[in-house]
């Protein structure tokens, strides 16, 4: 249940004493790690006094969930901008770019930011940015293909999804570049036949 105690930033001044303490958690987790991480140090970066920092976030994992979700949408509304503004399949490689480098940092930095936003908001918080993402583009995409809900699933949570696991299994040494190209592969491959589906037999 949400705690109603804590302020909404309605505000200029509150907004900006928000994102002084979400830049500031951001700083800190880059230059220390989440284990050095604390509401205090972060406060004190923020040059805020820590309990103005209680006005907004309960905790450290309150702060990077915040921080999470805020980089998870911008990445999201990115996406939706990019196939709104090109609909055609040659998009599918600077989707992928900016799923895999949208959320900006070291891959500790990424991980512990992935690991926020999952423990706050559980599975369903694909679920959010899937149905956000479907209203974004809704009659402003002209896309090359009807979407079933299975097929926008897929679209949506694959790339998602093995790029998580990649980022929980960095023993595997996979590489940035070649995991990009086969990222596309494989979405441009499943969007081809979604389209070969669909077109009509001459």
């Amino acid at each position: 249940m949400a705690d109603k105690s804590r302020r909404t930033p309605r505000q200029a001044r509150a907004e900006g004493t928000v994102d002084a303490i979400l830049d500031a958690a951001f700083q800190l987790l880059e230059a220390d790690g989440i284990e050095k991480l604390t509401t205090n140090h972060v406060a004190q970066r923020a040059g805020v006094s820590i309990g103005t920092l209680y006005q907004y976030f309960a905790s450290k994992q309150d702060i990077l969930a915040a921080l999470a979700q805020r980089r998870a949408s911008a990445v999201r509304d990115a996406i939706a901008d990019t196939i709104i503004r090109r609909p055609e399949i040659s998009s599918v490689r600077p989707i992928v770019r900016a799923l895999m480098h949208g959320f900006e940092g070291s891959p500790a930095t990424r991980q512990a930011l992935l690991d926020a936003m999952f423990l706050r908001g559980g599975d369903g918080v694909l679920a959010q940015h899937h149905g956000a993402f479907l209203a974004a583009i809704a009659g402003r995409a002209r896309l090359q293909l009807d979407l079933t809900a299975e097929s926008a699933f897929v679209l949506t949570h694959a790339p998602i999804a093995l790029l998580r696991a990649a980022a929980a299994e960095p023993e595997l040494g996979l590489d940035p570049v070649r995991l990009e190209d086969e990222l596309v592969r494989l979405m441009e491959a499943y969007i081809g036949a979604l389209v070969s589906m669909q077109r009509p037999e001459s």
